[in-house]
């Protein structure tokens, strides 16, 4: 299978013999079920937490709540009370995937909120979703560095990443945009600047 880099791979990797759909135009709402492990992958800045938010607030009918959101930020703030702190990187990830997998258990909706850049880390969430018979969502937040860094220097987020770690976060992008539509996600989208703004359903399993 010829795969072709960067958004050229997002318009035209499409195999109907998979159970994954690559999309990167929406022509017509996203449709999700209740037992949606909803996955986001970027940089730094790339809006992630903003969309996580907007989400909760369009669906609260469906019972989505600001809990929904699971996010290693917070996770990492919960431990040190400094979300930045990288050294403490393997307890956030601990408590981040706990209570991840406890709400699959209980059967909620959730949304995993980190960076989610590294295959490792991927294959984590896709394997919970799995476990626990959830559908696989996974949005990639596919922005340009000059987009990231105006979000970064936002004063409402209250820190800054940095240019440095931004354009880290950026190569592993490319690296992972490659990797992602051979990893069995149910359904991927690609969000750009031009296709940001996504219509999500949420479908009752009753």
């Amino acid at each position: 299978m010829r795969i072709e880099h960067g958004k050229d791979l997002l318009q035209k990797y499409r195999t109907e013999s998979d159970t994954q759909t690559v999309k990167h135009e929406y022509t017509s709402p996203i449709t999700l079920p209740q037992r949606t492990l909803i996955v986001l992958c970027g940089p730094a800045g790339a809006g992630k937490s903003t969309f996580a938010r907007k989400f909760v607030d369009l669906h609260r009918a469906q019972g989505c709540n600001p809990t929904s959101i699971v996010s290693s930020d917070y996770c990492r703030a919960m431990i040190c009370d400094d979300e930045t702190n990288q050294q403490v990187n393997r307890d956030t990830f601990d408590l981040f995937y706990y209570i991840i997998r406890k709400r699959l258990f209980l059967g909620c909706l959730t949304i995993a909120d980190s960076t989610a850049l590294q295959a490792s880390a991927r294959h984590i969430l896709f394997e919970m979703a799995q476990r626990y018979q959830y559908h696989s969502c996974l949005f990639v937040f596919n922005m340009s560095l000059q987009t990231c860094l105006a979000h970064d220097q936002h004063h409402k987020r209250g820190r800054t990443v940095g240019e440095k770690v931004i354009s880290y976060h950026l190569q592993i992008l490319q690296q992972a945009l490659l990797e992602i539509p051979q990893e069995g996600w149910d359904k991927i989208y690609i969000l750009d600047e031009q296709h940001g703004d996504v219509n999500v359903e949420i479908i009752s399993s009753s």
